[in-house]
């Protein structure tokens, strides 16, 4: 087997370097579910680059199975000096592993043993069957491993600057072979694992001592023949200290392992369940390397068994033939090509009534009167998939969709929200064993997947799913029910999704002369920005060649390198920070990149989506968190940026429809932490909301100890603000030394002088958890539920997450829902008023409106009022207001 090849990957370790690779950009790195994500992402990275270039045909990553090992039962106080690790790391270890197994690749851990013995042994075992095997590790003591078929290599700063040990580096590297390196560790002992060596000997002393005496051994077979020194006498001294870290030193390479080589193989990864786990993740670049054409799309043909379907194809001469019956309702589908609706090709569609199926590819048949009327009648009542795509779609062709009162994929996302889909294939794997299983895979993602020109293949597929939405509604009714969310399906998703609807199709006006003048404008600035940064530099280069740059940084102008990828030296964001001191070039490069990036992203990015009406529909997705709380795409409007200057600039594009108009902003000031007040009952914090105190300089002075808010300085306030948000999400103490650069001691007698203060969240906290164990859920004001199934798991990560997240879901959760009443109560407002303004973007807690000048002063007085009015609270809620003639002023 001399062509198969073994990698083996030192999980834990590399785990922890790659979170400490992006940990600068910690609170970056969150998923909409505030998991943090950045050992996750560099990790997925790190093995991209591994995989390309060892190309193995066997792979496993060992993890250590716990504190305590054989070592530990050798000596207690084995790794005793190690910091704790930080829980934003340990909350990660469990997603690392499951993206591994989508991956196709093994993990393993065992019982008593660490990672190290794991890998040790299956180098062993790789090397018997003749594997070229390669061990990827942040820990030097694994270099012992090498031999002329294992090399080993280990990190030296960030993840992926990498140090190839084999013998013959060994020797030019310690002076000894890798077997001897144990006998330097037993010499010169471990300060990382806790154990001590020989008295005053370090690397050089315990590496002339091998080499002179070749084992630890032979050295104290020999050790009457040294002349007398203090060295001698220390050897002496602590000989059972070096034969003991001789043991603690040496790799376990015959551990008691339950799987073989076999099991490693390098299996196909899982398309499916990897994009379900980068979108959980948020991982875009990953979710757009998935080929929905390619591999994923053919193991969703694979898997689907298509279900024959009787229908009935439409044409305008048997269109009487469709016949609903009263008060009977009737299944829809509108086929598009794509996920975004607003532009995407129609397909075809089909109606299922109780006199049978229908299908067409012309949707043109649906402007009949006879179709026309049936889709606008408010008293039919309609089950549709995704009411908000089918009421743009409609609305593309000049019907406005009425009586759609069942969508089956809010229904499926609230009764699952951890395991929702927006394919009706998927839900119906998951709720009907009988039902239809949809190719809306294949049909309907990806630009490179094609509508089946075979009208039997097409129109059993759009059958099929309207025959799915009228078996499973059932099913899907009666879960709802059970779980006591019908009314939050009926009073808030359904309706909120008709409000959203109605907002993406008015859109927002964005004026594409503003953009340009501010494209012009940043390329100045980015122009005289490479002329700065050249003239540092002492010459021209690339600027977006990281190869370029890292040479010009680190060898033409010396600048200390922080980190090397393989293809030079690393010029991330993280290592330019770590520079700026440096010299000013790295300000500049730094200003340059971001203003580049608003130049692509949105300026350039906004231009592209403007469509002929002068506006930019996004699409909201209603279904992806967790917490109920809305997304942005296409574009991301929520996303707008707002931290620095330029950002801010691209706000003045948004402008209202006529020209003497305005743009009305309103947002709920800090609803979160009034939801807080609110479900933890602590009599302060809710004191200070009532009275109208500001509650960060409130929290300041309680955990500073202070008298009067006069004394509470602008740092104070930050701090204090950085706890209050960071309570919310579970922050640990290691996550706010971070956030305030302060240590972690500090950050913990930060947090435990808060708890001390708001005595009844701390209580709120454990009684959630509790909470969650007993009904394996957390519920918002609302009752919307979050499952946990993981709050009993064993592993301890998982379960802390699980905790946290049964702490801030109901919080996060509650706040979603209390805009979304506020937007459908909004609605009706604007309804029942008959005003032309329109709400037209959602940006979390803020509502961005479109009005005229002679509603402006209706709009000042009312949307406060329907804000602040939308739930009873034991804290008032309070929505703050401004306009201007843009998006920007009114803010």
């Amino acid at each position: 087997m001399a062509d198969q090849k073994l990698l083996l990957i030192d999980g834990n370790s590399i785990a922890f370097r790659a979170f400490y690779a992006l940990y600068r950009q910690l609170e970056n790195f969150k998923n909409s579910e505030g998991l943090h994500t950045n050992a996750i992402y560099t990790f997925k990275n790190m093995l991209d680059v591994l995989l390309a270039e060892v190309k193995p045909n066997h792979i496993l990553v060992a993890f250590d199975a716990g504190k305590t090992t054989f070592r530990t039962a050798m000596y207690g106080e084995y790794k005793g000096g190690r910091q704790k690790t930080p829980p934003e790391l340990l909350e990660q270890l469990p997603y690392i592993q499951e993206l591994l197994h989508d991956l196709g690749i093994s993990t393993y851990e065992l019982e008593n043993y660490e990672a190290d013995d794991i890998i040790g042994t299956f180098a062993r075992l790789g090397e018997e069957k003749d594997f070229k095997v390669t061990v990827v590790t942040g820990d030097k003591d694994l270099t012992q491993l090498a031999t002329s078929k294992t090399t080993v290599m280990v990190t030296k700063s960030g993840v992926m600057n990498l140090e190839n040990y084999t013998p013959e580096h060994m020797k030019e590297v310690n002076g000894v072979t890798p077997t001897q390196f144990i006998d330097m560790k037993a010499l010169m002992g471990d300060n990382s694992d806790n154990y001590p060596g020989v008295t005053k000997v370090g690397p050089k002393t315990a590496s002339q001592l091998i080499q002179k005496y070749g084992s630890l051994e032979n050295l104290y077979d020999h050790i009457d023949e040294m002349k007398e020194s203090k060295l001698k006498e220390n050897l002496r001294n602590d000989r059972d200290q070096a034969f003991l870290a001789q043991k603690l030193a040496t790799i376990e390479r015959a551990t008691p392992v339950t799987i073989g080589l076999k099991e490693l193989k390098k299996r196909k990864p899982d398309y499916q369940k990897l994009r379900r786990f980068y979108e959980k993740m948020n991982f875009q670049k990953f979710l757009g390397e998935l080929d929905p054409a390619g591999d994923n799309a053919g193991a969703t043909q694979a898997k689907t068994k298509t279900v024959k379907v009787d229908y009935t194809e439409l044409t305008e001469n048997n269109l009487a033939a469709i016949k609903p019956a009263e008060k009977q309702p009737i299944s829809f589908y509108l086929g598009l090509l794509g996920a975004n609706y607003h532009l995407a090709d129609f397909v075809g569609f089909a109606i299922k009534t109780q006199a049978g199926i229908f299908v067409s590819r012309d949707v043109n048949l649906l402007k009949t009167t006879g179709l026309k009327r049936l889709l606008e009648d408010d008293q039919l009542k309609k089950n549709v998939f995704d009411l908000k795509r089918t009421v743009v779609g409609l609305h593309r062709l000049g019907i406005e969709a009425g009586g759609i009162d069942y969508d089956m994929l809010l229904a499926s996302y609230l009764i699952n929200n951890e395991n929702n889909s927006d394919d009706l294939g998927e839900v119906c794997r998951m709720y009907g064993e009988n039902s239809v299983k949809s190719d809306y895979a294949v049909y309907g993602k990806g630009k490179s997947v094609k509508i089946p020109e075979d009208d039997q293949v097409l129109f059993n597929h759009l059958a099929g799913k309207v025959k799915a939405l009228a078996e499973l509604k059932p099913t899907l009714l009666d879960q709802l029910k059970e779980h006591e969310q019908d009314d939050l399906y009926a009073s808030i998703e359904i309706p909120v999704a008709r409000v959203l609807a109605t907002m993406e199709i008015s859109g927002i006006k964005v004026e594409a002369a503003t953009l340009s003048e501010l494209q012009n404008e940043f390329a100045v600035e980015l122009k005289e920005l490479k002329r700065k940064i050249y003239q540092e530099a002492g010459e021209e280069f690339n600027l977006n060649s990281p190869k370029q740059l890292g040479h010009i940084l680190f060898e033409k102008m010396g600048l200390p390198p922080i980190k090397k990828t393989k293809t030079g030296y690393s010029t991330s964001v993280d290592v330019l920070h770590q520079l700026q001191d440096q010299s000013p070039i790295i300000a500049q490069i730094l200003t340059y990149r971001q203003i580049a990036k608003i130049q692509s992203t949105y300026v350039n990015g906004l231009l592209d989506v403007i469509q002929p009406d002068g506006r930019v529909h996004t699409r909201y997705l209603q279904t992806l968190t967790a917490t109920g709380r809305l997304s942005s795409v296409d574009p991301n409007l929520q996303n707008i940026p707002t931290r620095t200057e330029e950002g801010k600039q691209i706000r003045k594009a948004f402008v209202p429809s006529q020209a003497d108009g305005y743009i009305f902003s309103c947002d709920y000031s800090q609803i979160e932490l009034r939801v807080l007040a609110q479900v933890s009952g602590d009599e302060q914090m809710q004191e200070a909301f009532r009275t109208g105190y500001d509650i960060h300089a409130h929290t300041a002075m309680k955990i500073f100890g202070l008298k009067s808010p006069d004394e509470v300085t602008p740092l104070m306030r930050r701090r204090a603000k950085a706890v209050n948000f960071g309570i919310v999400y579970g922050i640990s103490d290691y996550g706010l030394s971070k956030n305030l650069n302060i240590s972690r001691q500090q950050a913990k007698e930060f947090i435990d002088n808060y708890f001390a203060q708001y005595p009844q969240i701390k209580e709120y906290m454990d009684k959630a958890v509790q909470v969650a164990r007993e009904k394996g859920y957390a519920e918002t004001i609302m009752h919307r539920r979050r499952y946990l199934p993981d709050i009993h798991a064993k592993n301890f990560n998982v379960r802390s997450f699980a905790e946290r997240t049964a702490i801030n879901s109901p919080i996060q959760g509650s706040a979603a829902d209390i805009i979304k009443i506020a937007m459908i109560n909004m609605q009706k407002k604007l309804d029942d008023l008959q005003l032309k303004s329109k709400m037209v973007v959602q940006v979390h807690d803020e509502l961005i409106f479109d009005v005229p000048k002679e509603e402006l002063a209706t709009i000042k007085e009312i949307v406060p009022q329907v804000m602040q009015a939308a739930v009873q609270l034991d804290v008032p809620l309070v929505a703050d207001s401004g306009y201007g003639h843009n998006w920007f002023d009114a803010k």
